[in-house]
């Protein structure tokens, strides 16, 4: 079978690899100099850091992709971080964040006296909720509707209190304002609002503390260099700096014939498009399939500090006034917040490859709207200029003066990239693009073309989209068990 993977993305080449094991001819295509997607690095001179994801979650996840397509997870350094991070508030409170229980407990109980076993009935009820959601929900595609509306998921849809959001689940746990951000602001990881994301993305913060937090050494971009090796070693065929223009179809078989590139025209038997679906749609429709609301934007600073930041952690948010605020002004009114929280990411503290000796990387991102709300480049520098002050303020007084490498991404360089609208995390997760709602692995009748990526069905996130890849990889499997007539239909999924 020849398959063409139309981006090189984590989600492509994840699939690629799958395929390639079942003895397809695999060609990936990517229009950019490297595979990697949203996975990368910033590089100066000596300096390195992560552009995209940084802090990593469900690592079993993980390793049972790199196990099933072949990959030796030990080829990856794995380091767990705890404390996973403290949450600093500008009235001086501090809340650190622990993947170990009793040290959450007690530090919930330290701050907010009476609200420990608040956190204890959070986990119970998360856990149970977790296996039961990934069972129903994540382990499942939906490219049959009545796949998802079954009573046993609408059951679980009610456990995971689908009805409410992440903002009013975190309510019904905590008393404390701040306890409530503590473990709502999570959403922002896969670009949405607590107060709009549905409450089953309340596994998102729970994972934090069931799974942990973890680095990979080197970087997260370390993974997409790993995948590009492997892919380099079977022989899969990789074409860079290639621009795909369009699919060609055969309307009365319904079925994809040819791709089109900037180098010419290559019949395939199978394609199989990554990257944020309602840009990649564009190579099969005219026009899009649905309308799409494109998740948040980020504001990216990458800087290259003669000497350390004083500080103890890897990772680390800085809290604005008013959460809500924010929120509105990002999601709602679609402006630059006024008074933005931000994260710092300072690898360098554990990691002496990303920097010179007695030099250090960072890496500060604030939460946006994303570029198709009419903000200009120069209004999110202004921005990027008031958050160095913040950092200075906040996080180390001679940060200014160490400063020997500074690069700034904004959504408008996201959106030129492929990014959805400069969205950071392909479609927003709302009620209406999650679950059957959102694309599937399947996405159209057309009988060979299929999708797998941040803006399909799993949803974002690294380790979501290796398990999306290799839900795609199952599908097809049963598809061609069922047309060979060595397996049996299933009524359900086929």
């Amino acid at each position: 079978m020849k398959t063409a993977v139309i981006g090189g993305g984590i989600g492509g080449m994840i699939t690629a690899l799958y395929l390639e094991q079942r003895g397809d001819d695999v060609t990936i295509y990517d229009d950019k100099s490297r595979l990697g997607g949203r996975l990368g690095f910033a590089e100066h001179e000596n300096f390195k850091i992560d552009i995209g994801p940084t802090i990593v979650l469900l690592p079993d996840m993980i390793e049972t992709v790199l196990n099933d397509v072949g990959i030796d997870p030990g080829k990856l350094k794995m380091e767990r971080i705890d404390p996973v991070y403290p949450l600093h508030f500008r009235d001086g409170t501090t809340i650190t964040k622990w993947s170990e229980p009793n040290n959450q407990k007690e530090e919930i109980e330290r701050l907010f006296p009476g609200q420990g076993k608040n956190f204890t009935r959070y986990m119970e009820d998360m856990n149970e909720r977790f296996t039961e959601g990934k069972k129903a929900f994540l382990d499942k595609s939906f490219v049959r509707k009545r796949a998802f509306w079954t009573k046993n998921n609408l059951r679980t849809l009610y456990k995971l209190r689908a009805y409410r959001t992440v903002e009013q689940q975190a309510k019904k746990y905590f008393d404390e304002q701040k306890l409530q951000e503590a473990f709502s602001l999570q959403t922002l990881y896969i670009g949405g609002s607590p107060a709009s994301t549905p409450a089953m993305y309340s596994l998102v913060p729970f994972s934090e503390h069931q799974h942990g937090i973890w680095y990979i050494h080197g970087g997260y971009g370390r993974l997409a260099e790993l995948l590009a090796e492997t892919l380099t070693y079977r022989n899969i065929t990789i074409q860079l700096e290639t621009k795909v223009q369009k699919i060609e179809m055969d309307e009365q078989l319904k079925r994809a014939k040819s791709l089109v590139t900037d180098r010419g025209r290559e019949v395939f038997d199978r394609f199989v498009l990554n990257g944020d679906f309602p840009v990649a749609e564009k190579l099969v429709k005219e026009k899009p399939s649905r309308s799409y609301e494109p998740s948040s934007g980020c504001l990216l600073m990458f800087f290259g500090l003669n000497g350390a930041l004083p500080t103890d952690h890897v990772h680390q948010f800085f809290m604005g006034d008013e959460l809500q605020e924010q929120m509105n002004d990002i999601f709602h009114r679609r402006v630059l917040p006024k008074d933005p929280s931000f994260y710092v990411f300072n690898p360098s503290l554990i990691d002496d490859t990303l920097a010179p000796k007695g030099q250090s990387s960072v890496y500060i991102l604030v939460p946006v709207p994303a570029a198709c709300y009419n903000i200009s480049r120069s209004e999110y520098l202004q921005l990027a200029e008031k958050m160095i002050g913040e950092v200075t303020e906040r996080v180390d007084r001679e940060f200014r003066e160490k400063i020997v490498w500074r690069e700034t991404r904004t959504p408008l360089e996201a959106e030129n990239e492929g990014m959805f609208a400069g969205g950071s995390f392909g479609l927003a997760p709302t009620l209406l693009q999650s679950g059957v709602f959102r694309p599937q692995v399947k996405p159209y009748d057309y009988e060979n073309i299929y999708a797998v990526g941040a803006s399909v069905h799993p949803g974002g996130g690294i380790p979501i989209v290796m398990h999306g890849a290799k839900l795609l990889a199952e599908w097809i499997d049963e598809e061609e068990k069922y047309n060979t007539g060595v397996g049996q239909k299933n009524e359900v999924n086929l």
